[in-house]
């Protein structure tokens, strides 16, 4: 029988494979030119690699080796490699010679020498991988792994070059100077980036076809072969393995070693940059659960509690030490997507989602706090409810005097019909002022109110506004107690005007006992302060700043059953703001309610003129002090 005879190219791929080929291996010519050679079986490739590479810059090589065939079984072969070379005495390829052997008495104990020695040292590679694998540390595995290099493969020194872009850097390295640690070089220029262009997976430089001086390299005394090895990290080159010779000369068996060693260091430099990304990956998440203001928390299968982040403790009042491993304090919707809305004892209102994380059990739940929203929810039920109280009365009133014009209008006297008439016009003007707090409100909520702010005399203002309630008064004395001149202001007039006759109109309705109303005005740190102070049933302290809000009323004492909106003292705190003024609210001694309301001054340069201006910009001290 002939022998099998295959020829590769420089790319290591079939250019011949003779008829002893195809009856050795089962493969046909058609099936197998042009591609890599089909029967080295997974546990020899990396031998082949370095067979391959060791006979390209030295020697033929022959030795004793297992191929298989296309049926799959094994077959023990005695393989020959040489270069092939051009006329001008290039390397063009590689001729390989197969035939069957079989092993003499003798061979066969020198191949089960040999499996020994093998199975030895795959057990030291894996002895040596298993510690590297045990650190996490990138450094440190390149170091590990470069150390294990010059005692698995007999190499004097060796050392780990890392890809960064077009840049190849030396990260690691063992029995060379220090100071080569961190060199730079270009990729495309160096030994590694010759091997990158080849598509192959090792790499043999000798003194014997190159010049190695000029290499970094060759701070090793006596360099004479570099050996390197491609690291590959999630299918992508990542770095080189060198190792370096300067006694003894480099077979095929340290070549092997050399590509198994930058393979074994490419998975586990995998891990450590797959296990450093999901640290930091799990610390980001952390940091985004911790810092959520929503409430998060992780259940397991059973629904207990296994992780409850900083914001689920301040909402519920729980901290992680009273919830872990115990189902959450609040019910949970029945199905992912659905909502529950739950009151927690301590009086605040949660929005409950749950969702299931896939995968796996568990679920996360989140949760947020909806007490404003709940609030205001309750506030406008109130509002629709008042408002419809408010709105009835008077309609009643003027319902009932039309229908008795309508249909008595000759049984009644001249006197009792203007009567009923005024008493319409009157409640009719009532009507008109509630809708007219209705869009004023809905204005301020939008931030349109049509303020037109100039320079004006606000005493003036104050005068005329107190004028217009001494007609109603009855059981109330109102003081007016203004000094000899006040400075103009910047404002709108008839803002101001709105404004003043909102206080006035509370200090009267929340003084239903009667007493004395006081409007007094004065300056205070370049602003004109007034202040409307009566004798009722007061303001609690922590309402002050409530009493502000939409459909808000005070809940102290009988403030309640006065009726209205709640939208009056919104309104009023819009209006101050869209004049750069402000407006409070303080409990009166001994008894009543103090509200102050401060506007501007002018300077000199612009008083007098009563034109629009540009305001005068705020001194961060509007409120004045109480």
């Amino acid at each position: 029988m002939a022998d099998a005879v295959v020829v590769l190219d420089t790319d290591q791929r079939v250019v011949q494979w003779n008829k002893g080929a195809e009856r050795m291996f089962g493969w046909t010519l058609a099936e197998v030119i042009g591609y890599p050679v089909p029967m080295v079986p997974d546990d020899r490739m990396a031998e082949y690699h370095a067979v391959l590479e060791r006979v390209r810059v030295s020697r033929p090589i022959s030795l004793t080796t297992r191929r298989v065939h296309h049926d799959g079984g094994p077959l023990e072969v005695r393989a020959s490699f040489n270069r092939l070379t051009d006329v001008h005495g290039a390397m063009a390829g590689w001729v390989c010679v197969f035939h069957p052997h079989t092993m003499t008495p003798s061979e066969g104990e020198l191949e089960q020498l040999h499996l020994a020695e093998r199975a030895q040292l795959v057990r030291r590679l894996t002895d040596v991988m298993t510690d590297i694998n045990a650190d996490l540390g990138l450094v440190e595995i390149l170091d590990g792994i470069v150390r294990s290099l010059t005692d698995l493969t007999g190499a004097d020194a060796g050392g780990f070059a890392l890809i960064e872009g077009d840049t190849l850097r030396l990260v690691s390295l063992t029995r060379l100077s220090d100071h080569l640690r961190g060199f730079e070089t270009s990729l495309k220029e160096s030994l590694f980036g010759e091997l990158l262009a080849s598509g192959k997976k090792v790499l043999l430089a000798t003194d014997d076809t190159r010049s190695l001086s000029d290499l970094i390299w060759s701070d090793l005394d006596g360099l004479h072969t570099i050996a390197l090895g491609v690291s590959d990290v999630q299918g992508r080159p990542y770095g080189a393995l060198y190792a370096l010779y300067s006694r003894r000369r480099v077979s095929h068996v340290e070549m092997e070693l050399l590509e198994l060693m930058a393979a074994h260091a490419g998975v586990a430099l995998g891990n450590a940059m797959t296990y450093r990304e999901t640290v930091r990956q799990r610390a980001h998440e952390h940091a985004i659960v911790d810092a959520s203001a929503d409430g998060i928390s992780v259940l397991d299968h059973s629904g207990r509690v296994r992780k409850w982040n900083r914001a689920a403790a301040e909402l519920t009042g729980y901290g992680l030490a009273s919830v872990i491993g115990r189902p959450p304090p609040f019910p949970l919707p029945v199905e992912p997507g659905q909502l529950v809305k739950y009151r927690m004892g301590n009086g605040r209102w949660l929005e409950i989602l749950v969702a299931d994380i896939s995968g796996t059990r568990e679920r996360v739940v989140d949760f947020r706090d909806i007490s404003p929203a709940k609030e205001l929810e309750e506030q406008k039920d109130l509002f629709l409810a008042t408002a419809g109280h408010e709105l009835r009365t008077p309609l009643t009133v003027v319902r009932g005097l039309s229908s008795t014009l309508a249909e008595r209008w000759d049984e009644i006297d001249e006197d009792e019909r203007r009567g009923h008439v005024r008493l319409i016009a009157d409640r009719a003007k009532r009507m008109a002022r509630l809708v007219d707090h209705l869009l004023l409100g809905a204005k301020a909520g939008s931030r349109q109110l049509p303020v037109r702010n100039r320079v004006f005399d606000v005493r003036g203002s104050l005068r005329e506004a107190l004028a217009a309630f001494v007609p109603l008064l009855a059981d109330h004395e109102l003081r007016l107690e203004l000094p000899a001149t006040l400075p103009e202001v910047f404002g709108d007039p008839d803002a101001t005007d709105v404004i003043i006759s909102q206080l006035l109109e509370n200090a009267f309705k929340y003084s239903p006992e009667g007493g004395a109303v006081s409007v007094s005005a004065g300056v205070e740190d370049q602003r004109v302060v007034v202040t409307v102070a009566d004798e009722g049933v007061g303001i609690d302290s922590v309402d002050t700043k409530r009493i502000f809000e939409r459909f808000v009323q005070g809940e102290s004492g009988d403030r309640r059953r006065f009726g209205g909106f709640g939208l009056g003292l919104y309104i009023v705190q819009r209006l101050a703001e869209a004049q750069n003024g402000h407006v409070s609210a303080h409990p009166n001694q001994p008894h009543g309610t103090r509200m102050r309301f401060t506007l501007q001054c002018v300077p000199d340069s612009a008083r007098g003129s009563g034109e629009t201006v540009e305001p005068p910009v705020p001194d961060g001290n509007s409120g004045g002090s109480a």
